[in-house]
């Protein structure tokens, strides 16, 4: 299987640390970047495979910079996954709306979000993450 791009943007480094280790455990080949408008320049340059998208972000947030996204007849293909800190039904019925293609609410469990990405790329899990 030839290996996924995943473009992570979160503004946490926290966060960011523990992407850099579930992605390198589920091989997949990781960008980076720390606000919106950094990753909608990676997202045109680099047409990645997928996009986890914080909501939160500094300046703009991620659900106007996933609109973007999914305006841009070029990336609008691209999924794009909600990462959030609120669980609550209206905040997943917001990211929805906009157009993500799945939510995944923080605290991050790696072994959920591997799994998440091996639906959605129809592969296995990596094992023992």
């Amino acid at each position: 299987m030839e290996e996924k791009t995943i473009l992570v943007i979160e503004d946490n480094e926290m966060n960011m640390k523990l992407m850099r280790a579930v992605l390198q455990v589920g091989q997949y080949r990781m960008l980076e970047a720390f606000d919106a408008e950094t990753g909608l320049r990676l997202v045109k340059e680099q047409r990645p495979d997928l996009v986890l998208m914080d909501i939160q972000l500094p300046s703009m947030d991620g659900l106007s910079a996933t609109r973007i996204i999914k305006a841009d007849p070029e990336l609008c293909d691209i999924p794009v996954f909600a990462l959030s800190g609120f669980a609550m039904e209206s905040d997943k019925e917001k990211a929805n709306d906009v157009g993500f293609a799945g939510y995944i609410v923080k605290p991050i469990s790696v072994k959920a979000l591997l799994e998440t990405l091996a639906d959605h790329f129809g592969s296995s899990p990596a094992k023992n993450p």
